[in-house]
């Protein structure tokens, strides 16, 4: 019967702590602590200094930072502005062409940045100018701006993809090449989507650009474009880990915004750094913590109880996955990604691995959750990025949401049904 007061007693301490406004780490370690004491009083409590310090002593959590403080970088310079002249002159003239552009150069900044955040800045600001001037609904295009960005989660490098392999002990490179597939099956459903809409509405057309332009763009945008070929060529060829491409990462934005474009000055770089490594605390402050709650949910074997009591004794595969995908689709709707996969990936992989569910497909279907959660209200993160940028009220950020989720949703049930659709190009690698 401790179990079943276990669950309670946990969910109590989160909440009460949350609706008191106490940060989302606070509750985590709180819970981990009341559980231990309640229930498992002998346990030396030192264990859970030691689980902090094993929380944030993996090797690979030195990308995370690094791919921030690059995509900082690329935020301040021009890189996304070049990405999207170079996709628009070869797009731009079909119906809802500025909408495709958009979803494009969303998706490539991905692989630049790996973060949802970033992206939301770097393509969004300059795009929805553009699309107003144009004759774009703004709630759609907010809406697509927002859904287009959540694709970086899933294009590496992806901070997520990092954090879910080091929880699960799955190989990061691997996650990243499976990561392309899913990233490309949902900006296609987006832009089918927006040359739907457009002729719907006769949004107006822009004019086709010549082979000249298009060259033109090309030479502007080769050095972007470089990059996510630098980083993913470094690491299947084995010249560097994963974790040391994100140090790769940075290396090239600097050389490339303050020697080669010269948009950032050296001297800004230690400005830029500072706030790169005040959301890297909280990340941190984040994981550490996640790890004594993972910790003491698995010595406490809550995952055995709830899954038995939700899926029964021996689950299928699909059972499983579908129960995933909803678990975490609601988690991300209310938390930041990281904190859930923390919280909920230690619970669900024994039992995947138990059920024959791949890791890598498993880590995959994690991904596009934390993706469609960050563009879902009431608290999906990109939705508070664009109201703070785009200076919008938070209502009218998410009126446009809802055809995108649909999209995604789609593409959930399809890497579901037919695994291929998600894991193509790792199939095709490994």
């Amino acid at each position: 019967g401790g179990g079943c007061s276990m669950i309670p007693v946990l969910l109590i301490c989160m909440f009460t702590l949350l609706i008191l406004g106490f940060p989302m780490f606070m509750s985590l370690l709180v819970a981990a602590l009341a559980v231990l004491l309640f229930f498992f009083s002998q346990t030396d409590t030192m264990i859970l200094s030691q689980q902090l310090i094993n929380g944030i002593s993996s090797s690979v959590l030195l990308a995370v930072p690094m791919f921030i403080f690059s995509a900082d970088i690329m935020c301040a310079g021009q890189t996304s502005k070049r990405l999207l002249n170079f996709i628009g002159s070869f797009v731009r003239h079909l119906p809802g062409g500025l909408a495709v552009t958009t979803g494009a150069t969303c998706t490539l900044f991905g692989a630049i940045s790996g973060s949802t955040q970033a992206t939301v800045v770097a393509v969004g600001k300059p795009m929805r100018k553009e699309m107003l001037e144009k004759g774009y609904d703004d709630e759609d295009v907010i809406g697509l701006i927002i859904n287009a960005a959540n694709i970086a989660l899933l294009i590496p490098p992806s901070v997520i993809m990092i954090m879910y392999c080091v929880v699960t002990g799955t190989s990061v490179a691997e996650l990243f090449i499976a990561g392309i597939g899913p990233g490309i099956v949902l900006f296609i459903l987006f832009a089918i989507y927006s040359v739907f809409r457009a002729k719907m509405k006769g949004t107006p057309r822009e004019p086709k650009a010549t082979w000249g332009e298009r060259w033109v763009a090309f030479k502007q945008a080769i050095i972007p474009l470089g990059f996510p070929l630098i980083i993913l060529g470094g690491i299947y060829s084995g010249i560097f880990s994963p974790t040391e491409s994100a140090a790769v990462s940075v290396l090239y934005a600097v050389i490339v915004e303050a020697f080669v474009y010269k948009t950032i000055r050296l001297r800004d770089v230690p400005t830029i750094a500072k706030s790169t490594g005040i959301l890297t605390a909280a990340i941190f402050i984040l994981v550490a913590c996640g790890q004594v709650f993972s910790w003491v949910i698995s010595y406490a074997q809550i995952p055995q109880l709830l899954t038995s009591a939700i899926l029964g004794d021996a689950p299928s595969q699909l059972q499983v996955l579908v129960c995933v995908t909803i678990f975490f689709m609601i988690g991300c709707m209310f938390a930041d990604q990281l904190v859930v996969i923390l919280i909920l990936t230690p619970i669900f992989y024994p039992i995947a691995i138990a059920a024959g569910v791949d890791p890598i497909h498993l880590g995959l279907i994690i991904s596009v959750q934390c993706a469609i959660g960050s563009a879902t209200p009431p608290f999906g993160c990109n939705i508070f990025t664009a109201s703070a940028i785009f200076n919008t009220p938070y209502l009218k950020v998410i009126k446009g949401v809802p055809a995108y989720i649909i999209c995604s949703a789609i593409a959930s049930v399809l890497f579901i049904l037919v695994p291929q659709t998600a894991m193509f190009f790792y199939n095709l690698v490994y």
